[in-house]
């Protein structure tokens, strides 16, 4: 099984999506940032990386985090951590994806999620 850590970046009433690049797997489907642990990473030292890496942020830490498997049937099977990100440092730039966006909660509703996101997705949305 693979480990990733993503971030739930919030401010303002909103959380940042990230859309994936034109050509990539998953083509133009909506995630949260964040990607696959290396050996021997934490989850927080991987969100750290991900986030420095894709978005030029820095975060000292996680709010909270819950965990979700999710199966591809292209990729097998993966355990995310996703890592609700409060405080962060640094205005998100976009160095990887095609596109990125601060949206309310609702909007999920009008984006193509990630399938493996998508049972996260509807647990946000319940939960406002």
């Amino acid at each position: 099984m693979r480990k990733v850590a993503v971030g739930i970046l919030s401010r303002d009433g909103k959380i940042l999506v990230c859309q994936r690049k034109r050509g990539s797997r998953y083509a133009l489907e909506w995630e949260f940032p964040g990607g696959k642990l290396e050996p021997g990473e934490s989850v927080l030292d991987c969100l750290q990386r991900e986030l420095r890496e894709e978005l030029s942020l820095s975060i000292d830490g996680a709010d909270r985090t819950e965990i979700q498997s999710s199966y591809y049937d292209d990729g097998g099977e993966f355990e995310v951590a996703y890592c609700f990100v409060s405080k962060f440092s640094g205005e998100p730039k976009n160095n990887v994806f095609e596109e990125i966006r601060w949206i309310r909660i609702a909007e999920l509703d009008t984006l193509d999620i990630l399938e493996g996101n998508k049972p996260f997705v509807a647990r946000l949305r319940e939960a406002g």
